[in-house]
């Protein structure tokens, strides 16, 4: 034995030792813990973020303000113009505005770098999606709004999907520790 414990015998490739563990491992020896460092909810020093993550961080903000703004002005028909139906412009404009927080809040949480952010900003895209599906399906300037949100939720997405973005947010993919 060495000054580690460890047994000089040799043993043939893949046999195990009297002492029931592989060949030169003794049971004096641990393995090495590895740990996944902790975060304490902070946000991370400048320079830390990727350019992706800023991007994405700034697309789901874009449509968030957005939406607040359509729900602003759908409100404000409802209010003061004269719509086809008054609760349905106030219903509407209320709804826009409180689907706003999603990607708001997301886009301050992928501002900061927080891990719990990347879910909402996902979400939030992909229910874009059938909107801008929707709005292409129309006979109107509405064409060229569906194109404008298909392609800012489908850049976000893989923006959002990137190593890089993953990375620095700390996810890490199933049954993985580092």
């Amino acid at each position: 034995m060495d000054e580690e414990g460890v047994s000089l015998t040799t043993h043939p490739p893949g046999s195990v030792a009297h002492g029931g563990y592989p060949s030169r491992v003794s049971s004096e020896q641990t393995p090495a813990q590895t740990s996944v460092p902790e975060t304490d909810g902070t946000a991370p020093a400048a320079g830390e973020r990727p350019r992706r993550l800023t991007y994405a961080a700034a697309l789901a903000a874009l449509e968030g303000i957005a939406l607040v703004v359509a729900g602003g002005w759908i409100l404000a028909l409802g209010l003061a113009g004269a719509p086809e139906s008054r609760q349905q412009a106030v219903t509407g404009g209320i709804t826009l505005l409180v689907l706003a927080l999603l990607p708001l809040l997301a886009a301050r949480g992928l501002w900061q770098v927080r891990r719990w952010s990347r879910g909402p900003a996902v979400i939030t895209q992909i229910l874009a999606l059938p909107v801008a599906y929707n709005l292409l399906q129309a006979d109107s300037i509405a064409i060229g709004a569906g194109i404008a949100l298909a392609v800012v939720s489908v850049t976000a997405l893989v923006l959002l999907v990137n190593p890089a973005t993953t990375r620095a947010l700390g996810i890490t993919g199933p049954g993985r520790t580092e």
